[in-house]
């Protein structure tokens, strides 16, 4: 493994990458105090778009903004190329996979994956088993997660196919770079990403039951005001022309979804939902919830509405499963990965376990249904206090963790205070899988880790986010 964080500018070496040397000019050129000015003028917008999240469990829970970062990542033409491949198959493997373990279970059948891994998972609906979403979609939305450790080699990191957040990050920092630095952008001919809600719309359309009109009616259903991500809900109701709903503005009659309107009652066709499976139906799922819709999960399996994403997709997020990517691309595709795998040790297994508690100090431990950094522990950089109460949760709950070395990340150039300085980087491209094609935006959303030598990019942890520029 890379032990060195590979650059992407300059490798490591002062000889300056393909892509970078347009970047590598206009930091030259530009006075630092401009790229200050410019920082503070990429801040006061972004204030005053409002773009915000919450993080749950501060005392103080106040809304912040995401940092931004005015020096964008570049990608080479070539290189995005690579991985759109790699993405493209990746997103059959797991839409193949989740359609399988809901009903055949060949894979399972087949010794491949043990049983317990997907039939005792938290995530797996066992309300799902025997029923097809409409155009047999599972994942419409996926945020794939991707590191790099050198020129040539790129890892998924994780794979996100619950409900994948922050594409208007994507948009809103194109939107920003596009107004500050225009001749830049320009020059250095970057693909676009505006394209992405026209996208997302077509794929939306493309997965609406059968019998659903030919421009069917498309809501997004949010949890309200309150949700860490409610200003992208918001975002993207407005970029792609559809309601923005809460679960009180709908209700279901003879299996059918209706959204309350003005003009009475309208069917609803396809419904993005950004709210998580035991919320969605306190019918059939948590029934103390009153965010969601009674008889929606029955409307839903009498066909008459899709879902983007299915419910029961969060097994395939789950990492111990994860692990097996390589299998389930070889077992559903008959093709070797394009996408590596970071090495990962399943504590569910003895002799796995033996080697992490063995090597605790040099490895990354992370629980398998976690997210956003959080449950995790990076080895290098923990206090013994620390290693010792992971140890005793290895000892208790193996089954609960996956380890993984602790990659270098690349970095990329960032203006932090002292200047232009390398940070530690990671990339979410949004792939879109509609019953016609697959749609993947070139770029995606690059998340920075603004602390020296911290390799957690997660906004909730102090982490910022870049432009993604795909060039020639």
């Amino acid at each position: 493994m890379t032990t060195t964080a590979f650059d992407e500018m300059t490798a490591l070496g002062a000889e300056i990458r393909p892509g970078y040397e347009r970047i590598k000019k206009w930091l030259n050129e530009t006075d630092p105090e401009q790229l200050r000015l410019r920082q503070k003028e990429a801040e006061l917008l972004f204030r005053r778009i409002g773009i915000t999240f919450n993080v749950y469990g501060d005392a103080d829970a106040e809304e912040r903004l995401i940092p931004f970062d005015i020096v964008p990542r570049v990608i080479t033409r070539n290189e995005w190329s690579s991985l759109t491949l790699g993405l493209q198959q990746r997103v059959k493997a797991l839409n193949a996979f989740l359609g399988d373990v809901y009903n055949k279970g060949e894979i399972i059948k087949a010794g491949i994956i043990p049983e317990e891994l997907v039939y005792k998972n938290p995530y797996y609906r066992p309300e799902m088993v025997g029923f097809t979403p409409p155009q047999n979609i599972y994942v419409p939305i996926a945020g794939i997660d991707i590191i790099r450790v050198d020129a040539d080699t790129f890892y998924v990191l994780e794979d996100n196919a619950r409900t994948p957040s922050g594409v208007s990050y994507m948009l809103e920092n194109r939107e920003v770079m596009l107004r500050l630095f225009p001749e830049l952008c320009a020059e250095s001919r970057v693909s676009p990403v505006e394209n992405y809600p026209d996208d997302l719309l077509a794929t939306l359309r493309s997965i609406a039951p059968d019998s659903a009109p030919s421009i069917p009616t498309i809501g997004i259903l949010t949890p309200g005001p309150f949700n860490s991500a409610y200003y992208e809900h918001t975002f993207l109701a407005d970029k792609l022309g559809v309601d923005l709903v809460e679960g009180r503005d709908l209700f279901v009659r003879d299996n059918f979804v209706y959204m309350r309107t003005t003009e009475g009652p309208r069917r609803l066709d396809v419904l993005y939902r950004r709210l998580d499976d035991d919320f969605l139906d306190p019918l059939v799922f948590r029934p103390d919830s009153v965010l969601g819709v009674p008889g929606l999960m029955a409307a839903y399996r009498a066909g008459n509405i899709a879902l983007a994403n299915a419910v029961g997709t969060g097994v395939a997020d789950d990492k111990a499963v994860y692990s097996y990517m390589p299998e389930i691309v070889r077992f559903y595709l008959g093709e070797e990965a394009i996408l590596k795998n970071v090495p990962t040790w399943r504590c569910r297994e003895p002799e796995a376990l033996s080697y992490v508690l063995d090597h605790l100090e040099e490895l990354v431990v992370k629980e398998v249904s976690g997210s956003g950094g959080y449950g995790m522990l990076i080895g290098p950089r923990a206090d013994k206090e620390t290693i010792e109460t992971f140890r005793a949760k290895l000892k208790t709950k193996p089954d609960d963790f996956i380890a993984q070395p602790t990659l270098a990340l690349s970095t990329c150039p960032t203006f932090v205070q002292n200047g232009i300085a390398p940070r530690h980087v990671d990339l979410r491209p949004f792939v879109l899988s509609g019953s016609d094609r697959i749609r993947i935006v070139p770029g995606g959303l690059t998340r920075v880790a603004l602390k020296d030598g911290s390799l957690v990019v997660n906004s909730s942890q102090g982490g910022g986010t870049k432009d993604t520029w795909v060039v020639d």
